[in-house]
Parts: C-alpha cells; structure tokens; sequence
C-alpha cells in the first residue's frame, strides 16, 4: 500500500548519497518529511561534547542545503525522540516512518519505544540495516556464538558478504506543507572547542574521500602507522556521523584496488566488528567484556598521573604528543590511540573507563562501539587474543616516529632536540636537561610494567 506522506528520520546518516531509509522512504510515498531530531535523552547520557556538537551542526546545515537542493529541507525537532517523531507523524498524516538500525543498547531501547508508540497511531517503522555499516551485523555470525569475538575469522566471512550496491542521491525530495521545524543547531562557542577541529558535512566529506581515493589510498599500506606522515584517512567523523556511507567506501576503495585498499577496507571491517560485537554484548560499552577482575586504579587514586596523562605532561613525549593532538584536534592518530591506551590501563594501570570517557570527551569521533571496544582491547578486557600485551612507549616511538617530527610537532619544549634522542630526555645530563621546560617520567617503565604484571600474574 502506498502512503501519500513518510517519514525519513536521520540519526547517524546524515547524508542523502547512498541512504536506504530515503530512498525506500521516496519509493513508498511522493510527499517525504526529513527529520532529525535533537534527542535530549543523549544530552542526559553526556554523549553531547562540543567537539560534536559543532561537526554536528555543520552535518546538519550541510544535509538540509543538499536537500534543498532537491526541492526539499530537513526538519528539525528538539526534545524526546519518540514524541518529536509521533507528533512530526501526526502533523503531516504520514503512514510510516524511515530510519537506520544502530547497535547500542540505548539505540535497540529507543527503537522499540518508537515502534510501539507508532504502531499504537496505526502507523509503521520501518529500520534500515547497511545504513551505518558495510555488512549487518550478526550477519555473518559462526555457528556456535551470536557473534565473533576474534577479527581474523570475521574478516575472513566478513570479506565473503556481497555488499548491496550504493544508491544514487534523489534528484527531488518534495515536502508537505504545513509542518514547522525548530531553528537549527549552530557550533557552540570556538572557546568550547579543539582549536584545529575539522569541519563536517557531507560535501566535506565527499571532497576529503575523492581526494584520498586519488592521492592517499595507494600507500595506506606502508604509510598508515607513520605518526608523523599523517597519511590516514581522517574519514572516521564522517563515518560516525554518516555522512559518507561505509558501503559506498568499500565499492570505491575496491575499485581503485591494490595493497593499500585491501588495508583500508580492513579497517572498515573492523569497524563492523565492534558493531556486532557490541550489538550481541550491548554491556561491553561500560562492563569488561572479558573480565580479569582487575583492581584498577580509579581516577580517584591515581588523581596526579590520570592529569598528567590528559595534559600530556607524562614525561614519555611520544604519550604527551598525542594526547595534545586530541586536545587541538578532536582527532588522534589510531597508533597513538593505541599507544595512550596501552599506557593509561597497562603502565598507569588505571581504568580503561577513564580513557574512554575522556576519549568521548574530546574525540569528534567519538564512537561507543569503536571507542570502548578498542579501550578494552588494548587493556586486556575486550577482544584481543594477547591480553597482557603492553605497548612500550619509546620502543614504539623509535618505530613509527623515527626521527621524532611527530614529537616536535605537537611538544614544542623539545624541539631542540634532534633526531631520535627526542623520545628520550630524561637521559640528557647537567645543563642540557635542567634547561628542558619538561617533566620527568610520571613513572618508570620497569615499574608500571611490573605492577601490572603482578596484578595479571594469575593469568
């Protein structure tokens, strides 16, 4: 039966390439209310940083200008999703409603909040699944488990799946008259935010992908973990806000084919993994997803280097590099990532929870399923197969930042210093290391790993 007028509600998607919910949405009715939503409920939960907030108000302003484009414009609410969504329904006598499926336990909770107060309206929901992700996920699962735990068997079925193909943008959206939208958000106050925070939107996104398709893809393979070469992508924003649609990445990076697209579409299967292993363990966003009954320290405790951590004032610069580059960009390199995990829960041995609160706090990408799972990872709980793998801080910044450009970059107090001695001030003598402006190792390396291993000593 066709409808007159649906209803396309945009969450993490906020694009109109590539978008299922709008086309099926177009396909069912010639009358579309686009609408999105300022949910309240996520201000309450303290997902709502600035550093999200101002790429989202540009997402935003960006998808309506694109739909207007089209003849059309995006409508936008603010207030409980559920209710904003209903009454949006009613005020323009729409049958059926459009959206994405999401994986957290909140989004499943609110989906079927909304499915229930619809069809108690007389109308219907309809969830779009390979809207935010590649593949769906528990599809592929193994035969014995809801999902997988372990990537390299995923991957492997996850390489498998015939991905559906991307769908054009609509050439018009036509929307009804008579349904008001609220004003739209605007980027909170440049004090509130990373100085070096990058724009959104998808035609931002559209560029940044064409341009590393072009020039970026083909050394991904060699170059992603150079620290200082900063040849990522720098796509994971708009992934996590979706303005660029996972699937349309994979057929592209396909297409250019080669090393470096294998190793980029791998990432993207990573991503997929967390969402399924998050979709069956909606837990592991705040529980241990293996449990080692660890006694961490709490922030709490561990006050003084849990801030010097944040700061970036550790002692150990390839840490402190890092860490500043969040702080000025919202965005941190994925080996610093790493690295800053590694040293928070297995050297600090502090709460992996407290690095990915603040994680969530600054990064613009910031991901429940990416952010937590990867935390957890690196701090043994989650997925890794090595849980008492440890990252040492200098080893690993000789490796990916061999000449220290990275350190220099981002720990001006040491750009005095050349070449890899950088990595390693405290071993400066006399003079040259009383006129460093830079602090000693918060704690010896011997001594955070011996803690550690202590606590895991029954593994």
């Amino acid at each position: 039966m066709r409808s007159n007028v649906s209803v396309v509600l945009f969450t993490a998607d906020l694009r109109v390439h590539d978008h299922p919910p709008l086309r099926a949405a177009l396909d069912a009715s010639p009358l579309v209310v686009p609408l999105f939503v300022r949910d309240r409920a996520v201000d309450r939960a303290g997902f709502a940083a600035p550093n999200r907030l101002a790429f989202l108000a540009d997402c935003l302003h960006d998808l309506d200008a694109e739909l207007r484009r089209r003849g059309g414009r995006l409508v936008v609410r603010s207030g409980d999703l559920v209710e904003q969504v209903c009454a949006v329904a009613r005020e323009a006598d729409a049958h059926e409603v459009h959206m994405a499926a999401d994986v957290s336990a909140f989004a499943h909770r609110r989906e079927e909040r909304l499915r229930r107060a619809l069809e108690a309206d007389g109308r219907r929901l309809h969830v779009h699944e390979t809207v935010t992700t590649a593949v769906t996920p528990g599809t592929p699962a193994p035969a014995t488990s809801d999902h997988f735990a372990v990537f390299t068997p995923y991957f492997r079925q996850w390489s498998r799946q015939r991905l559906r193909a991307p769908l054009d943008a609509p050439r018009a959206v036509r929307v009804p008259d008579g349904v008001p939208s609220g004003e739209m958000p605007s980027r909170p106050a440049a004090a509130e935010l990373s100085a070096g925070l990058p724009p959104g939107g998808e035609t931002e996104g559209r560029e940044r992908l064409t341009a590393w398709l072009r020039s970026g893809l083909g050394a991904y393979a060699e170059r992603h973990d150079d620290l200082a070469g900063d040849a990522t992508s720098r796509l994971s924003p708009h992934l996590h806000f979706g303005t660029l649609s996972p699937v349309e990445l994979v057929h592209r990076a396909r297409g250019v084919g080669g090393p470096g697209a294998e190793a980029f579409v791998r990432q993207l299967a990573w991503r997929d993994f967390h969402r399924q292993v998050l979709a069956a363990r909606p837990s592991a966003a705040s529980a241990d997803y293996r449990t080692k009954h660890d006694r961490w320290r709490s922030e709490r405790t561990a006050r003084e280097d849990v801030e010097a951590w944040r700061e970036g004032r550790t002692g150990y610069p390839i840490i402190d590099a890092a860490m500043r580059q969040l702080l000025h960009e919202g965005w941190m390199h994925n080996r610093g990532r790493l690295l800053t995990a590694s040293f928070l829960a297995k050297t600090l041995y502090v709460d992996w929870r407290v690095g990915a609160r603040h994680f969530l706090r600054h990064l613009v990408d910031g991901d429940l399923a990416n952010n937590q799972l990867n935390w957890q990872w690196m701090a043994g709980t989650g997925t890794d197969t090595r849980p008492n793998r440890v990252l040492n801080p200098v080893t690993q910044a000789k490796r990916y930042d061999p000449d220290g450009t990275y350190v220099r970059r981002w720990v001006p107090e040491l750009s005095g210093l050349d070449g890899p001695a950088v990595h390693e001030p405290w071993k400066l003598q006399g003079p040259a290391r009383a006129a460093l402006d830079y602090p000693d190792p918060v704690v010896e390396l011997s001594e955070g790993l011996a803690r550690f291993q202590r606590a895991r000593g029954r593994d």
